[in-house]
């Protein structure tokens, strides 16, 4: 919350929920926490409440609020942004070395290469449930660049590889390095920005995939020109990329913070400003207590399966196409480097039309009707890859590019998910489930593209039309339960004596959330008083969700 107007943070004590969804106590910064219905209680404490404790009364300014979150964006998105393109470039490197004649050379056969593709996301599958205990209970920053150190140096051994059992083998490691990777980062956003800023710096973060298939075709281009007796394109290519990411490893540890609390980039009272600007989002910021109601309240909330579903459908086509992406162009009669080259074009795109995706959302405030109609472009360019004459090889390449537009689909989605779940257990969990489902198509996409059917590869093209037709139907469909669910919060906030329509001052810019709280204030009125309470979007009626 962003006001000229004194905050008194964390000092009172709360008891505004009913007695049969009971609240935490909150006192000093303290919760006895209520967590089911046989009543376990648990001392509790949020970093944020600390921090805010420590300061006490808090008064700052909109130009105040811009210049910590400028620090914040400096000091958190831009590591995150360039850990991301290295997860893209070490991952679409096996996509690089096939169309360097990596099967002939290793001896792949049958779908060994749709396997190594696979691979990769059934290791993430089953290492998900570790990476997420792993992210309530060590420092993320130090969890991050541990895991990017190791995935590199796997990546530079997979040059030494020289069949499907040893490249088998260096596929596991770089999956299970990676796996912690997109859920980490989903939790770090929710620990340092507004709902609204998530939008922009999920998809920032997100978009350096586009980044990485900008400059990764013209790294494949480049040292895939070095060719000796003794060293293969392909193995260059994994070497190149393996050692940079080892060597950016050292540089995110020192760069980025744990979490507010640890920032050194911002004083006492700046952490206190980073804590209250996030008070709208009724998401807490970060505990290192493992709540066992929460992460049962997300296996039986349906939205977790119902974002997860729609991720599952939204992997499928995306893993395929990116594993098979190149061998699809070079089947258009072009050679193994103009296949590379014109893998860019497609890069420039998705940056663009998330981009401008991200900003409609943002402008409209509604997720669903942008998802949904962004989901049509890949489905006409997948027909028309069918249908089209292979003669055409210009008709063929645009095609293409279209069905290209999925990569836009998925910061959208991930984002849209990230935003609509409160309390630190119940959001990793969930974000584990999501990651789990990403994987699980992830590592069913590839499986559907038969080497017999190159250069077309009718039957996965056909799966990926049903995957996104049905995307398209559900993305609807969850704005209208989202809305539901919303109409059901006012409800509660209405039996509890509190406004029930309550203006969402997350999805606002600072300006309209300042003189909106400022309104509010000299009404005497008081919102999101259960901010840093740790509640769950089921148990704090302040919660809204984001359509």
């Amino acid at each position: 919350m962003t006001t000229n107007t004194t905050h008194h943070i964390a000092i009172e004590r709360v008891t505004s929920l009913q007695e049969d969804e009971k609240a935490p106590e909150i006192e000093h910064a303290e919760e006895v926490h209520q967590s089911d219905a046989k009543g376990r209680n648990k001392k509790y404490e949020d970093d944020a409440a600390d921090i805010l404790r420590q300061v006490g009364d808090l008064e700052y300014t909109v130009d105040e609020d811009k210049r910590v979150l400028r620090k914040i964006d400096r000091w958190v998105l831009i590591p995150m942004f360039f850990t991301y393109t290295l997860v893209h470039l070490d991952k679409n490197a096996l996509s690089y070395g096939a169309v360097f004649d990596l099967q002939k050379e290793t001896h792949l056969v049958g779908n060994q290469y749709s396997w190594l593709s696979s691979l990769l996301y059934l290791v993430q599958l089953v290492i998900q449930p570790l990476a997420a205990l792993a992210l309530v209970r060590l420092p993320l920053a130090k969890w991050v660049a541990g895991n990017v150190f190791g995935w590199g140096v796997s990546v530079a051994c997979m040059a030494a590889a020289k069949d499907f059992k040893t490249l088998m083998v260096c596929r596991a490691l770089v999956g299970a390095f990676e796996a912690p990777i997109s859920p980490t980062f989903m939790a770090v956003s929710q620990l340092w920005w507004r709902r609204r800023e998530q939008t922009y710096r999920n998809t920032f973060w997100l978009l350096s995939s586009g980044f990485a298939s900008l400059i990764g075709p013209l790294t494949a281009f480049g040292v895939g020109h070095i060719h000796t007796e003794n060293l293969r394109p392909y193995q260059s290519i994994f070497i190149f990329l393996g050692c940079i990411t080892v060597v950016i490893a050292p540089i995110i540890l020192w760069a980025m913070p744990d979490d507010i609390k640890s920032a050194r980039f911002l004083d006492l009272r700046e952490k206190a400003i980073a804590v209250e600007r996030l008070r709208a989002n009724n998401t807490g910021t970060k505990t290192s207590h493992w709540e066992w109601y929460q992460c049962r309240e997300a296996f039986m909330d349906p939205k977790t399966f119902l974002f997860g579903f729609m991720l599952l459908i939204t992997a499928i086509p995306s893993s395929g196409i990116s594993s098979f992406g190149g061998l699809i162009t070079k089947g258009f009669g072009f050679t193994s480097f103009q296949a590379i080259l014109f893998q860019i074009p497609m890069a420039a795109l998705m940056v663009i039309l998330t981009t401008a995706g991200t900003f409609t959302i943002n402008k409209i405030r509604l997720r669903f009707p942008v998802i949904a109609v962004i989901i049509l472009a890949p489905i006409s360019g997948a027909v028309a890859l069918i249908y089209v004459d292979r003669k055409k090889t210009g008709a063929l390449l645009g095609a293409y590019y279209l069905v290209t537009i999925y990569n836009c689909i998925q910061p959208l989605l991930y984002s849209w998910a990230n935003s609509n779940a409160a309390g630190t257990t119940k959001q990793r969990t969930i974000g584990g489930v999501l990651f789990v489902c990403q994987c699980a198509g992830n590592v069913i996409g590839p499986q559907v593209y038969f080497q017999r059917e190159a250069p077309i590869y009718h039957t996965g093209l056909y799966v990926d039309i049903a995957c996104w037709s049905l995307l398209c139907f559900l993305c609807l469909f969850m704005g209208f339960y989202l809305k539901m669910l919303n109409r059901r919060q006012s409800k509660k906030r209405e039996e509890r004596g509190g406004l029930a329509n309550v203006m969402d001052t997350s999805i606002m810019t600072l300006e309209e959330a300042d003189e909106y709280n400022k309104r509010l204030a000299s009404e005497g009125i008081q919102v999101n008083q259960n901010a840093f309470a740790d509640l769950t979007d089921f148990e704090n009626p302040d919660f809204q969700y984001v359509l």
